[in-house]
């Protein structure tokens, strides 16, 4: 009996190595893991306001009292057939306006107006005053509308993510994208962004509290996010041929042994 133990021992030792050799672990499921209810809160230092740039659409509305004073300040901003619109960015198409190369705009009246490198806030201050002289009281509205960013890789919907409110955070994207899969590797989030025509690149550790405090945590207009896989995601997209190649080498080198070592 005994010596039909130690194969048996070894067989059981060996399979387990080979079905646990692509089984995902529990720490590499877990973001934020040393994060606990004794951290104190802390003061957001990381997140700027979007500065604009060429080729993004803006949307611009002036208002005052009587209404018609302001006509001659906006652009004719709903197309005829709004019923084919299937979204908010086809509207934009429609009803925006576009920064130039060179980081202008053709605004009704005031004509030409530099945007590229401010943000809404300082575009909003910079029209008011400037119609000041118009209008009484003007009010203005600001927004970006084409603001997005791209998710792939290890996410369930994979794909680019229009955002409404101009603010949005790694975390955020990803779970727009349909959170992670289970082979993401949550420690090396790579994001990419295009800032003042220089390419920048950063990683991120989704499972360290300190990911909070990157400039990259908050995203910006065209940031591209990638979150790469687990080693253990290799197993699951191999060529079908390899890895039956592989576990069929693996399961007669097991045979061989255990008939090696019966037979003795």
């Amino acid at each position: 009996m005994g010596k039909y133990l130690y194969p048996v021992s070894l067989a059981f030792i060996l399979m387990s190595a080979l079905s646990s050799s692509s089984c995902v672990r529990y720490p590499e499921l877990v973001s934020f893991a040393p994060i606990n209810d004794s951290i104190p809160p802390e003061v957001i230092n990381n997140f700027v306001d979007l500065k604009i740039a060429p080729q993004d659409l803006l949307r611009i509305q002036v208002s005052s009292f009587p209404p018609e004073a302001a006509a001659p300040f906006n652009i004719d901003q709903m197309p005829q057939n709004i019923g084919n619109l299937q979204n908010t960015q086809n509207l934009g198409l429609f009803s925006g306006y576009l920064v130039d190369n060179e980081g202008n705009i053709d605004f009704p009246t005031l004509g030409k107006l530099k945007v590229v490198g401010f943000t809404t806030r300082e575009i909003k201050e910079d029209i008011a005053e400037k119609i000041r002289p118009y209008l009484k009281n003007p009010v203005i509205n600001v927004r970006i509308l084409n603001f997005k960013v791209t998710v792939s890789g290890e996410v369930n919907r994979p794909g680019t993510v229009t955002v409404a409110n101009q603010r949005i955070t790694v975390l955020e994207a990803i779970g727009l994208a349909g959170d992670f899969t289970n082979y993401a590797n949550r420690a090396n989030v790579l994001v990419t962004r295009e800032e003042g025509g220089i390419r920048k690149y950063a990683r991120l550790d989704l499972q360290s509290p300190e990911v909070f405090q990157s400039p990259y945590f908050y995203l910006q207009q065209n940031d591209y996010v990638y979150v790469e896989p687990i080693k253990a995601r290799v197993a699951t997209v191999a060529d079908p041929f390899s890895r039956a190649l592989s576990f069929g080498s693996a399961a007669l080198s097991l045979v061989t042994i255990i008939v090696t070592l019966v037979t003795r």
